[in-house]
């Protein structure tokens, strides 16, 4: 089968860490390769940010990264590229007039967009990875979103002919935006068992309990409120992991730190390279992550690879993920964490079992090979023109 993805501000090659790089890039980077170890060959269409891409670049094995040439060749924040997607839709449908997939699969509301207008002859899935529906709930005003983007995200979900879900909640909100529930399928996000396992390295780390929470830096992520509740933690020591040092974020997590008189026990690394994530997992006695609003979450799955107890809020894919073999909180409840990382943090034998039960199933739902597995069967049934709901979120 050939399959092209697309990932318009994604890149999948591009370093994880800042304001628009984060779990997308990862998911379809890792998608894609575990679709090609399956035999499909795979090409990411993605924009091209900087004059030094070339036209493709290989992957791995079977994947190819295709940059298109749509606006100048510079990092875009997300929510500006809308005025260069008509370039990059008259592109990709140029692309596949002489080279055709059998299916596509749009990542993000505007790669929908863009697929759907140059598709011709083959189906379109689409994963939104977050809809505007959901962040202007949570965010207001300080939502910077295209005023178009809601209404597109309706018309995409009526017309794609497969619509994946990467968790249970995010069904609801489909429906709700009136995607034909036939049309959806239920396959979460994936993660690499060979590099998060509870076996390996760990990285060196203080004496005494470490939190460890890691991920973009981006106010709705919360990082504010676990430093808020580590004011309530005794003896405990908060690693953030994450952006780059001139971030907006950063500097404010910091001042707040600076506020609280806890700069001794606040620490502020940047960004980690990909690679060195799983020691920094596994030297946490606990990972905390509590978004405002999170559409599946990849960091609390991570961490339960690696056997590192989570505690994270009750929002989104960690209703699916962590509940059972975590601790859910309510976001932007400073007090309500500050209880949970006592409770966790002061019993060892929760912490093992929590290790254990969070390891046991990652390795049983979450790997990448069991997802690409599912994803295949919805292109699949998109391709027979039959409907595609998978409601199963196990393994």
């Amino acid at each position: 089968m050939k399959v092209d993805l697309i990932s318009e501000h994604a890149d999948p090659l591009a370093a994880v860490g800042g304001v628009d790089s984060g779990g997308q890039n990862v998911y379809v980077a890792a998608l894609a390769m575990a679709l090609a170890e399956r035999g499909h060959t795979i090409v990411v269409h993605t924009r091209r940010s900087s004059p030094s891409q070339p036209a493709s670049v290989p992957l791995a094995p079977g994947v190819t990264v295709e940059y298109v040439a749509a606006g100048p060749p510079i990092p875009i924040p997300k929510d500006e590229l809308p005025p260069y997607m008509p370039e990059f839709t008259d592109r990709l449908a140029d692309r596949w007039a002489s080279d055709p997939p059998d299916v596509a699969h749009a990542h993000f509301w505007m790669s929908g967009q863009a697929a759907l207008q140059a598709a011709e002859g083959f189906p379109v899935v689409q994963t939104f990875h977050a809809l505007g529906t959901v962040k202007r709930r949570w965010q207001g005003e300080a939502d910077t979103s295209p005023a178009h983007r809601i209404d597109t995200e309706r018309e995409i979900g009526k017309r794609a002919d497969a619509v994946l879900a990467t968790c249970s909640d995010e069904v609801n909100e489909l429906c709700a935006m009136g995607v034909p529930e036939q049309r959806i399928a239920v396959v979460p996000c994936g993660v690499d068992l060979t590099a998060f396992c509870p076996d390996g390295p760990a990285a060196p780390r203080t004496a005494g309990k470490l939190i460890l929470s890691i991920g973009r830096m981006v106010p709705r992520k919360g990082v504010d409120t676990v430093i808020a509740a580590l004011r309530l933690v005794p003896g405990a020591d908060l690693v953030i992991a994450g952006g780059v040092p001139d971030d907006e974020e950063l500097v404010r997590l910091r001042e707040l730190a600076a506020r609280y008189d806890l700069d001794d026990r606040v620490h502020v690394i940047g960004s980690v390279p990909r690679s060195h994530v799983p020691a920094l997992m596994r030297s946490a006695d606990v990972v905390v992550t509590v978004p405002w609003y999170e559409p599946f979450g990849m960091v609390p799955v991570e961490a339960m690879a690696c056997g590192v107890p989570v505690v994270a809020s009750a929002v989104g894919g960690h209703l699916d993920t962590v509940a059972g073999c975590g601790v859910l909180v309510p976001p932007r409840r400073p007090r309500a964490l500050a209880r949970a990382l006592k409770q966790v943090l002061g019993d060892p034998d929760k912490r093992a079992r929590m290790s254990a039960e969070g390891a046991r199933r990652a390795r049983e739902r979450y790997g990448w090979p069991n997802v690409a597995e599912r994803t295949e069967a919805v292109y699949t049934q998109a391709i027979d023109g039959k409907v595609c709901r998978l409601a199963a979120l196990g393994g």
